[in-house]
């Protein structure tokens, strides 16, 4: 027969063992490049995260940037189409994830470069294939360029030469 202890010793293991077993955040970016040439780098801090594969974040990837490498771009992506992103779970009414495409000096148009959110926001994004698009930043007051996403673990794919 079980005593109230007991009872309560067992609730209380439940409990902690469905807690751990809770999925924690996690964010996938993936690449699409139909360029033919180039490699898709992602940057985080000065740190390349990916040349093309998926990569996949346990816990929000904050100021990430990606671009095409073509040979011209700096490490920072200095000289080409610039796509920024913070993927992130939001926690209250717009902390959520937040990409945009940046043609701020130094950045420059270099091939035609898009995202879009998947796993939720499905369809929100930007493309970018011109020079002057009207969907990247040119200045650094262009905030309503930022395409923003409230959904938890969202995923992004990123499109070169589409």
């Amino acid at each position: 027969m079980f005593t109230t202890s007991t009872r309560l010793l067992t609730f209380a293991a439940a409990a902690l063992a469905a807690l751990s077993t809770v999925n924690a955040e996690s964010h996938t970016i993936n690449f699409d490049n139909k360029c033919g040439s180039g490699t898709p780098t992602l940057v985080q801090g000065g740190k390349i995260l990916s040349t093309g594969k998926p990569f996949t974040s346990n816990g929000p990837l904050t100021s990430a940037i990606a671009y095409l490498q073509t040979g011209s771009c700096g490490l920072n992506g200095e000289g080409c189409t610039l796509i920024e992103t913070t993927l992130v779970n939001p926690t209250s009414p717009g902390s959520g994830s937040s990409s945009d495409i940046s043609l701020i000096p130094p950045h420059t148009f270099s091939v035609t470069s898009g995202f879009h959110y998947t796993n939720g926001c499905d369809g929100a994004g930007a493309d970018c294939t011109k020079p002057d698009c009207p969907t990247a930043f040119h200045v650094s007051t262009d905030t309503d360029k930022q395409v923003a996403c409230q959904t938890n673990d969202v995923d992004l794919t990123i499109t070169f030469c589409d």
